[in-house]
């Protein structure tokens, strides 16, 4: 009776020849006269050494994803980090405009011939649905104002928002500003894309469409009304809600339309200070939550991918044992 090595062996020289055998059965060209669709079809064999092939894309594929959990772990480190400095500098910046809100009011519902939307949007993506979220807005507001008597206009502010409005609605945006949080967004800076707007539209009520702040998980669509001089003033004369102005003294040689237009243009910069600064923290608190998602995701999928390569390990491991044992047999057997 054969010795153990001497049927490793054996089994070793089988397995080659075998392996020999299946490479030039594959390769040698067929003499067969059928049709050749026919014989395509019964020549795609799997070649040896498919399951290592398998197990080999799904190491790859699992490294892949490894990697790519990495990433949003530290895009999620990142974003965090972000938002706290963000938010203390939001919390400050409401002060500004809440007594120009009590002192000029904040009239969505005005009816005026000129409308300009200014839409706040991030430049940046991996944030979830904030941007569609303000382009929405936008866009539903700019039907009800639009009609053959009345004129609006688009401002965007962010490369998102200009990407979306720019598919069906290019003939109207005015201004496109982008690239507004490369630096730290800052008072002076705001105060240039102000200018920048007032040069370029004209307007009777300007209403910055943002996502305004409320925790990590969640932020409120806001639109903040800001009106002409010329909206204010008739406004004041004919009572209602700006009618507390004319109980005001003007002190020094300014008149009534010079103050307004001084006081509804710096309204104009402390809104939007605001408006972005919330979109902004709005912006950090959605990447948050989306990179956590997409870790976990990654995690889960990292799960499957690991429990199929053990399968799938497991399975060669098995049948190249049973291979090894069949032909220790049948060596066996011959003998």
């Amino acid at each position: 009776m054969a010795s153990s090595a001497t049927l490793r062996r054996e089994a070793r020289r089988l397995g080659s020849l075998t392996s020999s055998w299946t490479v030039q059965t594959l390769t040698r060209p067929c003499q067969s006269p059928l049709p050749s669709p026919w014989l395509q079809q019964t020549e795609e064999v799997p070649s040896f050494g498919v399951r290592a092939i398998s197990t080999q894309i799904v190491r790859n594929r699992m490294k892949s994803i490894k990697s790519i959990q990495k990433i949003t772990k530290a895009m999620k480190m990142v974003a965090s980090s972000k938002l706290r400095a963000i938010q203390t500098k939001a919390e400050n910046s409401r002060g500004l405009w809440q007594p120009f809100t009590a002192l000029l009011g904040d009239v969505p519902g005005i009816d005026v011939k000129k409308n300009v939307f200014v839409t706040v949007t991030s430049d940046k993506g991996l944030c979830g649905g904030i941007n569609s979220t303000s382009v929405k807005i936008s866009k539903a507001l700019f039907k009800m104002a639009s009609s053959p008597e009345k004129e609006a206009r688009y401002v965007v502010l962010g490369e998102k928002g200009k990407a979306l409005l720019q598919r069906d609605s290019k003939k109207h945006i005015s201004l496109s500003i982008t690239e507004t949080q490369k630096n730290p967004l800052n008072f002076t800076q705001v105060s240039m894309i102000v200018d920048e707007i007032l040069k370029n539209v004209e307007y009777d009520a300007i209403r910055v469409c943002f996502n305004k702040f409320q925790s990590i998980v969640s932020f409120m669509p806001t639109m903040s009304t800001v009106l002409s001089p010329e909206v204010v003033e008739k406004e004041s004369e004919m009572g209602g809600k700006l009618g507390e102005l004319d109980s005001y003294e003007i002190e020094g040689a300014e008149t009534k339309g010079e103050v307004l237009q001084n006081l509804t243009e710096f309204h104009f910069v402390c809104a939007l200070f605001n408006a972005c600064l919330e979109n902004a923290c709005s912006e950090q608190g959605a990447r948050m939550s989306a990179m956590d998602s997409s870790s976990r995701n990654a995690g889960e999928m990292l799960d499957k991918l690991t429990l199929s390569y053990n399968r799938s390990r497991q399975a060669s491991i098995t049948t190249e044992l049973i291979e090894i044992i069949s032909g220790a047999s049948a060596l066996q057997a011959k003998a």
